[in-house]
């Protein structure tokens, strides 16, 4: 079986967020107890990935070094790419074409949380696929903002459109992509819209003509938050803040994932605690070990 790769897709200028964007990434900006980028990265930590290239812009590099170093503590491996330009999605399969190697991926958007009991086995499902692509369908409110879905009567996928005018359904596609090795070459094939960008949606249509796409529907029970704006931004902070408080556990911590995955010991665990033991979540950690 050959070693799925990950993607962490965190460039972009942010302005959106403006002014709290001007001088740190967007996907630096804390939500709650944590900074933004930890909740996709222990999405794919928890779907099994170890090998994680983080992309990002020139200025911003610097800064998630600082943050996540070179992944080691964790027990994962890092590699810094720089985004010279925000050119679509797609793009990024590009620039990750030689770390990539070949290699299955799964690809995440850095502004985006997922939660739910159960996204773990739903994750590993879709990384254990090493055909084809798998991507998850969500039900939003506001689908014209997304690339949506369209189906047939019988409820089989038939298109995906991106920022449609007039949406075919309520289901957006969320920022996970599980895609098979030849998705650099299928990007390196597609041309740009006329926004100027190379769609992902475009890139999952290759899939989609072949009938190699599979569409996991995110039902009730899950919770898939897009925090690029100030609004939602504040209700995935007012979210994780209100669930932790009220379960006692802390959501996408990269440490506990390592810990309870066996990437690395008690010993190294109570190490990353040490200096977050002024904070509840220093304690959390530390309880991880005394409890089991």
């Amino acid at each position: 079986m050959t070693t799925r790769k990950g993607i962490l897709l965190a460039g972009g200028s942010g302005t959106r967020l403006f002014p709290a964007t001007r001088g740190i990434s967007k996907q630096l900006l804390p939500i709650f107890d944590k900074p933004m980028v930890y909740y996709p990265l222990t999405v794919l930590m928890l779907a099994g990935v170890r090998e994680i290239a983080i992309i990002t812009t020139p200025r911003d590099r610097e800064q998630f070094e600082r943050v996540l170093e070179d992944g080691s503590q964790w027990g994962l491996s890092l590699t810094y790419i720089e985004q010279p330009s925000p050119d679509g999605l797609a793009q990024a399969y590009l620039l990750a074409e030689d770390f990539l190697a070949g290699s299955p991926s799964a690809m995440v958007l850095g502004d985006n949380l997922f939660f739910g009991n159960g996204v773990g086995a739903l994750l590993a499902a879709a990384a254990a696929r090493e055909t084809g692509g798998t991507v998850f369908g969500y039900r939003v409110s506001d689908p014209e903002r997304y690339g949506v879905l369209g189906f047939d009567a019988e409820g089989r996928v038939t298109e995906i459109i991106e920022k449609p005018e007039n949406p075919p359904s309520s289901y957006a596609v969320t920022g996970l992509y599980f895609l098979d090795g030849t998705a650099p070459e299928r990007a390196h094939a597609i041309t740009p819209s006329v926004r100027g960008e190379l769609e992902i949606t475009d890139l999952l249509g290759t899939y989609l003509e072949e009938g190699a796409l599979m569409v996991e529907t995110m039902r009730r029970g899950y919770a898939w938050l897009d925090t690029g704006t100030h609004e939602s931004l504040l209700n995935a902070a007012q979210f994780v803040g209100a669930l932790q408080q009220r379960q006692g556990i802390i959501i996408a911590s990269p440490e506990e994932i390592a810990y309870t995955s066996g990437w690395i010991t008690a010993a190294q665990l109570l190490d990353l605690a040490a200096p977050l033991k002024k904070t509840d979540y220093g304690h959390y950690l530390e309880a991880l070990v005394n409890d089991s």
